[in-house]
């Protein structure tokens, strides 16, 4: 090619080049004044995938009163469903169902602890439930092995049982988009039960079954929310069960006047228990003449405060270390106030022991004799193991249901902070149902007033310092039924603690009680 072509050639690339350069200018020039595009909206996380409901249906016989009984144990979870319609809580149960009956008309029973945020073992091991554990109440069990044999005390004679572990405890989990704080207050804990106990009953075609709460500890918090809440979305229940009630939290915490009126029963009834005071007539006398105190001159000295003249103070101080066996020297040290600790760590001092709180009856020793509290509850460490330990055994090796979870007999460390604050369910305390702080017994009235036919059994043990049978009897006396009203609501008392079918002979009686009242309550629904 000759030095002049290839000029040609080079001029023609330049000049297109250049004419390239000119038209791509305007271009690159409005891309850079143009506004930046907008950026992606943050994508929310995915929520975990959604666990299948799982079942494992086992059969099984029981023996009751000479009679034998085939029944079927579904051990399983349910799901319940939030606001948009999908799961937020995955909520674990064992329910025992008599066989060769006709399910629609017979009764159903909802079984669940306390905590809150309680696994229902307790319950499940030891009261009336088709088996239960041997533990050596009062005194600590120690380590395995364990017995677990057929519960002649089971009430499965009277009643389907759905024992149900609290979300976050046992295998029951949050799912979905569900969080901790959607199950950690009372309402919320209220609102899963809700769902929970309508949709087994809609699953399981008992729409027509009569039905029964039965809560223990924080459960009969729980259980005179629930059934207001039930009535309230059109499920009335037949029977509410309270063992071991707590129905207003205002009272127990702060430390007023009514806190030390309603123990000073349990503190009679433990230092007749352990000979502490003259024994004179029965320990029903005994137990009657310290509530006659306790709201009588006693609550009027602790009313007075330190302007009650010292006269008072000393006679007020006598008659208190003549029911609790404390000396009238500590008692006045301690301003006519005793809390449960100071009790527990005072009345055995002598002997080096301590007192359960559960159960004043268990008996313990501390690092410090001289100590001011005790530091530990023997009635809650001396059963612990062997209640914990039989459940998991049994769960695995009897009803066959195996789970990669772990089984968390509190789910209370995941729930974290509780919300006590509680709005009734109508009628409740406070002007137009205002929110408080876990008053529940105006709930409890107000399902009464809505569903007269409701029976409520309020069971209690003596030496019981968790939930004080008379703080229990002075909660139920203001809730202001009708006359004709306050009928529907019972009391049986044993001589045991908090959880009173470690007691043998009380869980015996227990179960009397509650086929009586079974009957007679549903020959009153018919």
């Amino acid at each position: 090619m000759s030095r002049q072509m290839v000029h040609l050639s080079a001029s023609k690339w330049i000049a297109s080049g250049f004419l390239l350069a000119l038209l791509l200018t305007p271009m690159v020039a409005q891309e850079r004044d143009a506004p930046a595009p907008a950026p992606a909206a943050a994508k929310e996380p995915a929520s975990p995938p959604i666990p299948k409901e799982t079942s494992a249906v086992t059969h099984h016989q029981l023996t009751l009163d000479g009679k034998v009984l085939k029944y079927t144990a579904t051990a399983a979870t349910l799901h319940i469903n939030g606001e948009d319609e999908k799961p937020y809580g995955s909520i674990f149960y064992v329910a025992y169902t008599l066989d060769d009956v006709d399910p629609g008309a017979r009764p159903v029973t909802f079984i669940y602890n306390g905590g809150p945020g309680s696994a229902s073992i307790w319950l499940h091991m030891g009261s009336i439930g088709p088996i239960r554990v041997i533990s050596a109440s009062p005194k600590a069990t120690g380590a395995a092995p364990y017995v677990v044999q057929p519960n002649e005390y089971s009430l499965l004679d009277r009643s389907d049982l759905v024992f149900i572990d609290a979300p976050l405890a046992g295998y029951s989990r949050e799912v979905g988009k569900g969080k901790a704080k959607d199950f950690a207050g009372v309402d919320q804990d209220v609102t899963a039960f809700n769902k929970f106990i309508t949709r087994w009953v809609s699953v399981n075609h008992r729409w027509n079954s009569p039905k029964f709460l039965f809560g223990e500890s924080y459960g009969t918090t729980r259980s005179a929310a629930l059934v207001a809440s039930l009535e309230n979305s059109g499920v009335s229940c037949n029977g509410v069960i309270l063992l071991s009630s707590v129905l207003s939290y205002v009272a127990r915490s702060q430390g007023l006047v009514d806190q030390y009126v309603g123990n000073l029963p349990t503190y009679a009834a433990t230092a007749w228990y352990f000979n502490k005071v003259p024994r004179k007539g029965t320990e029903k006398q005994f137990l009657d003449n310290a509530r006659a105190f306790a709201v009588g001159e006693y609550a009027e000295a602790l009313a007075l405060g330190h302007t009650l003249p010292a006269a008072r103070v000393d006679a007020i101080a006598e008659k208190l270390a003549g029911f609790t066996g404390l000396s009238t020297a500590y008692i006045k040290q301690a301003n006519l106030r005793i809390s449960p600790s100071r009790f527990r760590k005072q009345l055995a001092r002598d002997e080096r022991q301590i007192l359960g709180r559960f159960d004043t009856r268990f008996e313990g020793t501390d690092v410090d004799a001289a100590g001011e509290t005790p530091g530990y509850d023997p009635s809650s460490t001396g059963i612990t193991g062997v209640y914990v330990s039989s459940f998991r055994d049994y769960l695995d090796r009897k009803l066959e249901y195996k789970s990669d979870l772990e089984y968390r007999v509190s789910g209370g460390q995941f729930l974290g902070r509780w919300d006590f604050s509680h709005r009734p369910a109508g009628g409740g305390f406070g002007p137009g149902g205002a929110m408080n702080d876990a008053y529940v017994a105006g709930d409890l009235a107000n399902a009464i007033r809505k569903n007269p036919s409701l029976k409520v059994l309020a069971a209690n043990g003596l030496y019981d310092l968790a939930t004080p049978f008379f703080q229990t009897e002075l909660d139920l006396a203001q809730i202001n039924l009708e006359r004709n009203l306050v009928p529907n609501i019972e009391f049986t008392y044993y001589p045991a603690g908090h959880m009173i079918y470690l007691d043998v002979n009380s869980l015996k009686q227990f179960k009397s009680d509650l086929a009586s009242w079974y009957d007679r309550t549903l020959n009153r629904a018919r």
